[in-house]
């Protein structure tokens, strides 16, 4: 079997749906760090394997996939078991729909790139920066919440973890990093807590992760 290697950060909330992925289907993977803060991202030796410019990167049987979204279907392709999808049609509907409430408008509005060209290119204040980061998740959080509540199960979308809490986890993740106020959303904190509890989200956590500093 190819080694899978899993380029990331430890504070990515992208690097982080595909680790809790990647340790839900029990892959073995190697990591290797790219310090987002430092600039690493742009390096050359690393551009040549992500054009992007982005984490994560994912290396496999001299393959190499970028974009988590691509990266999180390709996992559950290639390791079907145990599934991180339902069987239910119109379930898999509500977690692609949870994941691109999250994966493509809240967090691309407040990834590190936008962060910084608020604060180049328009003055931001840290506090301008962190209003624009509330709003954004509110936004994103305020469907979500509907949906989670709407599925009537433990987790995002029924009674075990899918898609949808591995972009949920880490966006609540943010959420908290930047004290975004989060009791208007009960059912994303109940279903954020119970996938937390389980030993394959925990060991995915940025602080768990050995680049963490």
């Amino acid at each position: 079997m190819s080694e899978t290697v899993l380029h990331g950060y430890w504070r990515s909330s992208a690097a982080y749906r595909v680790r809790i992925a990647l340790n839900w289907k029990n892959v073995a993977y190697r990591q290797v760090t790219h310090d987002l803060r430092a600039g690493a991202q742009r390096d050359p030796a690393y551009l040549a394997i992500a054009p992007h410019g982005l984490v994560p990167a994912i290396e496999h049987g001299g393959r190499i996939l970028i974009e988590s979204p691509a990266i999180l279907e390709w996992i559950e392709t290639i390791w079907a078991e145990p599934p991180l999808l339902p069987s239910s049609p119109a379930q898999v509907a509500t977690v692609r729909t949870i994941a691109a409430l999250i994966g493509c408008d809240i967090h691309p509005l407040n990834n590190l790139r936008v962060l910084d060209r608020l604060r180049s290119q328009f003055d931001a204040s840290n506090a301008q920066v962190k209003s624009w980061i509330a709003h954004w998740i509110a936004e994103g959080f305020a469907a979500t919440e509907q949906l989670i509540a709407g599925s009537g199960g433990t987790f995002a979308v029924g009674n075990t973890p899918t898609l949808a809490d591995c972009y949920l986890v880490p966006q609540v993740y943010n959420a908290q990093r930047y004290n975004v106020d989060l009791t208007p959303y009960p059912r994303i904190l109940a279903a954020a807590e119970a996938a937390q509890a389980l030993p394959e989200f925990a060991a995915a956590h940025p602080e768990a992760q050995p680049d963490f500093t």
